[in-house]
């Protein structure tokens, strides 16, 4: 298992996400196939695509099955070509046809995570920029989808509120605007990673820089008024250096051009909640 993923924890996911399919029981494998056939089973990619969660694959069977021998042909992060084979299995022909669905709807939705990752981390190569993703995922799957994305190049922004101050539009609403909102988050430094806020605006950056938060959100500005922002940024005296953040609107097309603006980091939530299943299948043989 990767380092980057905790054992423990996945394996409980596993074995969740497994009873949520099987229910009573697999009746149709029960009644069809012997408790005494094996099988061999090998994963196929039928698209380009960034690997991610092979190994999470390969431990859906285990847990079904002990005795479950794998071959891993690629590791995570690798670029795969359509007919490329990244993993072969022998196991009970029962394990392979119960968690079968489980394995693969992990897998393609991994990969779909990390290659859509990947081609957002091509587009910005050679600027300072980091692509990071956000609190936009699947309820249950934030760990393994953050994995997914450190598998694509990206960086992963806050794991959960406990983490960091991220003011945002409504919190400043309802503290009373930027500098009420920044003046009590004071009240957390040292006790949490960073503080940041969202800006919309030039004079809503002025307020903000005036309390010299760690990170300061572009939200939804054009390229133009980033690169605007950034130079103020840039421009102010801080203790430390205060980190730009771009967020909101970003697109593959377009993406180069906020790095080019010149922020640390890009947050694009279409990371994960938009990134599309790649296409792999999982076929079965005799053993």
């Amino acid at each position: 298992m990767s380092p980057l993923l905790d054992a423990s924890a996945c394996h409980n996911l596993l074995r969740s996400f497994l009873a949520e399919d099987i229910g009573t029981g697999d009746i149709t494998t029960e009644t069809t196939v012997s408790s005494l056939q094996r099988g061999r089973g090998e994963v196929i990619a039928k698209s380009p695509l960034t690997l991610a969660g092979i190994e999470l694959f390969a431990e859906v069977f285990r847990v079904l099955d002990a005795g479950t021998e794998v071959q891993l042909l690629s590791h995570d992060g690798e670029a795969l070509m359509p007919g490329q084979v990244p993993a072969r299995l022998s196991a009970s022909a029962r394990a392979l046809l119960t968690g079968e669905r489980v394995a693969l709807n992990l897998l393609q939705r991994l990969s779909g995570v990390a290659t859509r990752t990947h081609q957002f981390v091509h587009a910005i190569a050679g600027t300072q920029a980091q692509i990071l993703d956000t609190r936009k995922t699947t309820p249950g799957l934030r760990a393994l989808e953050k994995y997914a994305v450190r598998v694509g190049g990206g960086k992963s922004h806050r794991k959960d509120l406990g983490e960091a101050v991220l003011i945002k539009e409504n919190h400043i609403r309802l503290a009373g605007g930027v500098s009420a909102a920044l003046a009590a988050a004071q009240a957390v430094k040292g006790r949490v990673k960073w503080i940041e806020v969202e800006v919309t605006n030039l004079d809503e950056l002025r307020a903000a820089l005036r309390h010299d938060p760690d990170v300061i959100l572009l939200d939804n500005m054009k390229p133009p008024l980033v690169r605007q922002a950034v130079e103020m940024i840039h421009k102010h005296e801080a203790p430390n250096k205060i980190l730009a953040e771009a967020s909101g609107g970003i697109t593959l097309e377009n993406v180069r051009e906020f790095a080019e603006a010149g922020v640390d980091w890009i947050s694009i939530g279409a990371l994960t909640h938009s990134a599309a299943a790649v296409d792999l299948s999982f076929e079965i043989e005799p053993e």
